[in-house]
């Protein structure tokens, strides 16, 4: 089984609606050799039909009808691809303000975002919008990816103002580690080799930083988190003795000998085994899927938090947290919800709205009483049971929870913890 330095890297793209995502995507896509011959085919009968007369390559990647129809990204489309030296997973995240929801979701799970800036006109509202929440979101490395320099002649003059101006509102947020690159997705400029056509650019391509970005130090793997999502018990005489309690890593090392405690008991046990998909493993590290074997028959059901003794989750009843509402009915104090953090579900109320962001401006409008669709704010909840949390900076798996309308069942919306 692949160790905790497996190459894997995750990465959300994000800006403007026309700033060419999905074309960047599929350039991508189609410049690491990642596009089988029919679906090649399938974009050039497409494009033929629009009256294109290039390859669209963002057709690789708007699969929604209404997309297509539109040339706009709606909702968040995963792809896949490889190269000899890493495997990327890809968020194509809308671009449209009303869809802000959909690039949270997307860029929630990544290590590295890509914002796109079209070179005509430079950083806009909506640019600076996903860099914000890029950062609010704890991504780890920020890309900020300057495209369709063909257009503006590959003008260095262009792209150094541009990048100015993003590295100056970029020190007004938590960028830890920032790229900027010079592209034409269109021409695959700067994409995976460099550029003929801007020799004063001396830096990597966009590939070549992706590839060598470094993302295993992002992972915690100091704190052990392992939130219980199913019991297995014995299911045959064959193995009478058998008791597990499976889940998903979600931060820490966990490896058999090791002493645990279980909340909310508080019970003290240790690891006889750590079972994988294949079978026992020496060694569980996020975000892998096992189920551990303790030594006592402990009461442990779905939702508990096996973690070290010496070094427990914050048990509470209040969180104060910074949520991204999704819904249309607007938030309001007072207002009853189902909140879900790790595998535990449990209800709550929202004591307080602290503030609404502005996340262009990042100005606080501490008298905002309603949270909208798609709006940013900062809550205080109350919920019916305790929940084993961390800050959201420390840990982005123990420090996240997703409200659910409970009339609805809908997601209503994600939350970070802060304290």
């Amino acid at each position: 089984m692949a160790g905790p330095g497996t190459d894997l890297l995750r990465f959300a793209t994000a800006g403007s609606v026309d700033d060419g995502k999905s074309t960047l995507i599929g350039r991508l896509l189609y410049d690491s050799k990642a596009v089988f011959a029919d679906q090649l085919a399938a974009v050039e009968a497409a494009s033929a039909a629009h009256g294109d007369d290039y390859v669209n390559l963002a057709l690789l990647t708007d699969g929604l009808r209404a997309e297509r129809e539109q040339g706009i990204t709606i909702d968040v489309a995963y792809r896949y691809f490889a190269t000899p030296r890493r495997t990327f997973v890809i968020a194509d995240t809308p671009g449209h303000v009303q869809y802000t929801r959909n690039m949270v979701t997307g860029a929630s799970t990544a290590d590295l975002a890509i914002v796109l800036v079209d070179a005509r006109r430079g950083l806009t509202e909506q640019g600076r919008r996903h860099a914000f929440i890029a950062t609010l979101l704890r991504v780890p490395h920020l890309v900020l990816a300057v495209n369709k320099m063909d257009l503006v002649d590959y003008s260095q003059q262009v792209f150094e103002a541009i990048a100015e101006e993003f590295t100056r509102f970029a020190t007004r947020l938590k960028v830890h580690d920032l790229a900027v690159v010079p592209i034409s997705a269109l021409h695959g400029d700067n994409i995976v080799t460099r550029s003929e056509a801007m020799p004063w650019y001396q830096g990597p391509s966009l590939l070549h930083h992706l590839e060598h970005v470094h993302v295993a130090s992002d992972r915690n793997l100091i704190d052990v988190r392992f939130p219980v999502q199913y019991v297995i018990r014995p299911q045959s005489a064959a193995h009478p003795d058998y008791r597990g309690y499976a889940g998903t890593v979600a931060s820490g090392v966990l490896r058999p000998g090791d002493e645990v405690m279980v909340l909310p008991s508080g019970f003290t046990s240790r690891i006889t085994a750590v079972d994988g998909f294949d079978g026992p493993v020496t060694e569980a590290f996020p975000p892998m899927a096992v189920t551990l074997r303790l030594a006592d028959d402990l009461d442990i059901s779905r939702g508990d938090m096996i973690c070290r003794p010496n070094n427990t989750p914050r048990t509470t009843q209040d969180l104060d947290a910074m949520v991204c509402w999704m819904t249309e009915t607007p938030l309001r104090p007072g207002q009853k919800l189902t909140l879900k953090h790790t595998t535990r579900q449990v209800r709550c109320m929202v004591k307080d709205l602290r503030y609404r962001l502005d996340v262009t401006t990042l100005h606080r409008d501490e008298t905002a009483d309603r949270l909208a669709l798609n709006d940013i704010g900062r809550l205080t909840l109350r919920t019916t049971q305790p929940l084993f949390t961390d800050p959201y900076s420390r840990n982005r798996t123990t420090g996240a929870f997703i409200l659910i309308d409970e009339t609805t069942n809908t997601t209503a919306a994600a939350g970070m913890i802060n304290n």
